[in-house]
């Protein structure tokens, strides 16, 4: 029997489920404009915003709000998803609900910074120009270190002034020829050489045994803690770290 949980007033016993080859059958559906399909892979993944949100309980936001602008974050992966990239969609979909709620959450805190964090960043900033005027690397260590300040205080502070822009911005618009910022930046990092290791390292995550998958999904996807999932998988944190230092070894070795 399933047990019933309400989160953001979702009853998590009546989300449906879906198997890997269900999942790929909507994908294609979804490609092809079917609205219904889209609606169902939505459906059955909607444990991955609810299971994201839990990482922002100390945000000051409402989880309903979160929930909310998750799930606009798990639609936009449905509508982008690249089915030849050949990975898994919710491998996908967590860092697009993620980037989607961090969005959230500046828009919202660029509103309401306090003064003393604003007096922060701007002496931040200040120190930093007057590091590189010397030639010297401005890293919020050294910036810190000057300034007598916790690095987490110096990096949250400059975090919560920056302005979000969109890589659709206007940069020139002159007789209806419109220059966006996408359009001068270029594409770094899908190169042959990272599209090469991607595709090496896709190859030896997928020889890793379930276990070691999940560990490692969960600690470097999800971001949770040792501790968080030795309760999980019913192991104690000791092992957890064995196997996912383990796991990585592997990895390194199938890459090398």
């Amino acid at each position: 029997m399933n047990k019933s949980v309400c989160i953001c007033g979702v009853n998590t016993a009546t989300l449906p489920k879906i198997n890997a080859t269900e999942c790929e059958k909507l994908l294609v559906a979804v490609k092809r404009g079917d609205k219904g399909a889209k609606d169902k892979l939505v459906m059955a993944n909607v444990r991955l915003v609810l299971s994201v949100i839990k990482r922002f309980n100390n945000s000051g936001v409402s989880s309903d709000d979160m929930f909310q602008v998750g799930c606009v974050g798990l639609i936009k992966a449905a509508d982008n998803f690249d089915l030849s990239v050949g990975v898994k969609f919710s491998t996908y979909a967590v860092p697009m609900i993620i980037g989607e709620i961090k969005r959230f959450l500046r828009s919202k805190n660029s509103m309401r910074v306090s003064r003393s964090i604003r007096d922060t960043a701007y002496k931040a900033l200040k120190m930093r120009c007057e590091i590189e005027r010397d030639n010297q690397e401005a890293t919020v260590c050294e910036i810190a270190r000057r300034l007598d300040v916790a690095e987490s205080e110096v990096a949250y502070a400059l975090d919560a002034i920056s302005d979000t822009v969109s890589l659709y911005d206007p940069v020139f618009n002159k007789q209806g020829d419109t220059l966006m910022i996408v359009d001068q930046l270029a594409d770094e990092f899908n190169t042959d050489e990272r599209w090469s290791e991607s595709v090496a390292l896709n190859n030896a995550i997928k020889d890793l045994d379930e276990r070691e998958q999940k560990i490692l999904y969960s600690r470097y996807y999800l971001g949770k803690t040792q501790t968080e999932i030795s309760s999980e998988v019913g192991l104690s944190q000791a092992q957890v770290s064995r196997i996912e230092k383990t796991a990585l070894k592997t990895i390194k070795a199938k890459i090398s």
